[in-house]
């Protein structure tokens, strides 16, 4: 187990195992076969073109397509294929500046293969000038509460949460932060972007294609996170405790293994002298599923 091994587990995908699909000739997602046929079986909906599915010509605007979708989504869960809808929208759209082409339930989001935004904040305690303390940064590392339904009781970051389709980066992360850690929105505004982290794999839900924002946040030595209805607790974590953690277990949730190893390189912990495989880790953190990969 090592570090290229945690970023190969997010990017594990055979694309001859799936169906573009599109809208208005747009290339958004991948069904696999076994959903192609399921969507495909509501015509009212969809229909083949090209070798991929789309909606039907007529429902071409946003609107349209988003409530089609959603009229059929029970339908579509009862089936087995996919999940059954959570009641809250994602904007479907292949880079985040673009309008969305529709919307569409999260819980559906995957068994289309489309991409997915979340936002994931480093709370970061830095040494003091002149301290002693040669430990370097410091994160605040979140326990997840062992009722959610991904992941329980695995380790994340301070904050992290799906971008929702009615709300801009910076609003979800003040939301998450007060939703999460009890963080006051003065002091989750002072987050500063640092990183894109883009990933797809295969899963039992769909193709997971993910882009996560990453934000630093300089946390005052005085400020502690409070745990929240997902978060069981918080501890205070060396960087370099943090990356051996994701080195040698897999205590770590799947995809903050990468926001941790995206600060690592940030801060100079991972570099081409100490890492054989530094070109294809970072090469990992940067990869959207748009080809096979073994």
């Amino acid at each position: 187990m090592n570090i290229l091994h945690k970023v190969e587990y997010c990017n594990k995908r055979d694309m001859r195992r799936f169906v573009p699909f599109t809208v208005a000739g747009v290339q958004y997602g991948w069904l696999t076969h076994e959903r192609a046929a399921v969507v495909l079986a509501h015509p009212s909906v969809f229909r083949r073109a090209r070798g991929a599915v789309t909606f039907r010509s007529l429902l071409d605007t946003p609107a349209q397509r988003s409530r089609a979708i959603a009229e059929i989504a029970a339908e579509l869960a009862a089936t087995g294929h996919f999940p059954h809808p959570r009641g809250e929208l994602y904007a479907v759209k292949n880079r985040w500046s673009e309008r969305p082409a529709f919307r569409i339930d999260r819980a559906l989001n995957p068994g289309f293969g489309l991409r997915a935004y979340g936002v994931h904040v480093n709370g970061v305690v830095l040494r003091k000038p002149g301290s002693r303390d040669n430990t370097g940064p410091r994160l605040w590392i979140a326990t997840r509460a062992k009722g959610l339904q991904v992941e329980p009781g695995k380790l994340d970051n301070m904050v992290a949460g799906g971008l929702t389709a009615d709300l801009g980066v910076m609003e979800n992360l003040v939301k998450e932060c007060a939703e999460e850690a009890h963080l006051a929105p003065r002091l989750a505004r002072t987050a500063r972007s640092a990183s894109v982290i883009h990933y797809g794999f295969e899963s039992p839900q769909g193709l997971r294609a993910d882009t996560l924002f990453c934000y630093d946040l300089a946390m005052p030595a005085t400020t502690i996170p409070r745990p929240s209805e997902e978060v069981s607790r918080y501890d205070l974590m060396p960087l370099a405790k943090a990356l051996k953690i994701v080195r040698t277990t897999r205590r770590f949730k799947f995809n903050v293994n990468l926001v941790i190893i995206d600060f690592a390189i940030r801060q100079g912990l991972i570099t081409p002298e100490n890492e054989p495989d530094f070109e294809r880790i970072v090469a990992g953190l940067h990869e959207r599923p748009s080809a096979v990969v073994p």
